[in-house]
């Protein structure tokens, strides 16, 4: 009697267990997440000690923000989540502070590009705040930034140069493109779309085309870098700068081809997008542990005794609540926003700063390889949080995504 009583105890208790896992999704409460950014960001621009300064990273056990300039590729995040918060907050001092980081990046827009970066810091900083203002200056701005990403653009190849300078392995003079350089598209979409000259759409889709042939293995996993000859256009090879190895899935590149390819579809409407963005999708989640939060690279052997990525799980999953709205699948779109909300709920519950530092999250991996921002805070990670965060909760309240809340 003892026995049975012991067993339907355990039935029970298991029972409760599903119950109350199954609930937490129901009460996830994004507004208190980010109620909770809201107030790390305050912490942290009281920290911020001089003009110019802006957060890139803490180091673990750190409570002390290493500060880049406006040319830092990570420059734009900072304004963006500011430009974000301000969104959900209406407060006015959020905005001005935004105002103010934003206007560091300006000489982005008329000076020579450095690389391809200049999506990541202008149109997250500029891009966000003129959505929210509709500040004509702000128009400005992305226009030059998106006609000096322009000018990196090789029609013999068919995509913008990433990095126009010697880098290790990339055979310069030669032109390479990384997988980040897909997110940068959004510019050549919006101010095309804006004022801007038609060839930037045509510039956009050619990048993502030419990508799409050369960037990826049969599995639909990524190359980090692809290097072609800069006048025949042909590929001479694919391999990674930031990942474990030339064949491995490094979890950030992913990350930005799961978003990229997101986004051109949106602004194309193109269904090849769609399928190859759910492809590329696809590969990444089948992949995933079981708390959905990856591990920098998918094919460290190290695994499960190495790194995490919390950037790279911020990241898709902003994607993969646009990519729920846009997939025909209902059993997909399904898929794709319960794995999305799964992967705030671990942030939330198991990567956020709180007292450890004023970051909003903790544990990304920016450059193992060159043993460079291993289990840090990490500005990228916490734009991106912030920003599925605020689409999660205008998805719920019937809003358009990228629209503003009011």
């Amino acid at each position: 009697m003892n026995i049975k009583l012991q067993i339907l105890g355990l039935f029970f208790g298991a029972f409760l267990m599903v119950g109350c896992a199954n609930t937490s999704n129901k009460i996830f409460n994004v507004d208190k997440q980010l109620e909770y950014c809201v107030a790390q960001s305050s912490k942290a621009l009281k920290l911020i000690p001089a003009v110019g300064d802006i957060p890139r990273n803490i180091a673990p056990n750190s409570k002390e923000w290493r500060y880049v300039n406006y040319k830092d590729w990570t420059s734009g995040f900072w304004p963006g989540e500011l430009w974000y918060l301000y969104d959900f907050t209406g407060d006015k001092k959020i905005e001005k502070e935004a105002e103010k980081f934003t206007s560091y990046l300006k000489p982005l827009s008329v000076t020579p590009a450095l690389d391809h970066d200049l999506g990541f810091q202008v149109f997250n900083s500029y891009g966000n705040g003129y959505k929210l203002t509709k500040k004509e200056i702000y128009k400005e701005v992305i226009l030059k930034a998106a006609d000096t990403l322009a000018t990196l653009f090789n029609p013999k190849v068919g995509t913008i140069l990433s990095w126009p300078r010697e880098v290790p392995n990339m055979e310069w003079p030669q032109h390479n493109t990384i997988m980040d350089n897909m997110i940068n598209l959004e510019l050549l979409f919006w101010a095309s779309k804006n004022g801007g000259d038609k060839s930037l759409y045509d510039m956009a889709v050619s990048h993502a085309d030419v990508t799409m042939k050369n960037h990826f293995r049969p599995d639909y996993t990524s190359y980090h870098v692809v290097v072609y000859d800069k006048e025949t256009g042909e590929k001479i090879k694919g391999v990674t700068h930031q990942g474990y190895s030339d064949d491995s899935m490094w979890a950030r590149g992913q990350s930005w081809a799961i978003y990229g390819y997101t986004m051109v579809y949106r602004e194309t409407k193109d269904p090849k997008y769609l399928d190859f963005a759910q492809n590329v999708t696809q590969v990444y989640l089948d992949r995933l542990p079981k708390d959905l939060i990856p591990y920098w690279d998918f094919d460290d052997p190290l695994i499960p005794n190495t790194s995490r990525d919390a950037s790279a799980a911020a990241v898709v999953a902003s994607a993969l609540l646009e990519l729920s709205t846009f997939t025909k699948d209902a059993k997909l779109s399904k898929e794709y926003l319960q794995k999305a909300e799964k992967m705030l709920i671990e942030l939330s519950s198991s990567y956020q700063s709180h007292d450890v530092n004023s970051a909003c999250l903790l544990y990304s991996t920016g450059h193992k390889p060159a043993k460079s921002e291993i289990d840090y805070s990490i500005i990228y990670a916490d734009y991106y949080y912030v920003e599925a965060l605020l689409k999660y909760k205008k998805l719920k309240e019937g809003k358009p995504l990228l629209s503003p809340l009011e």
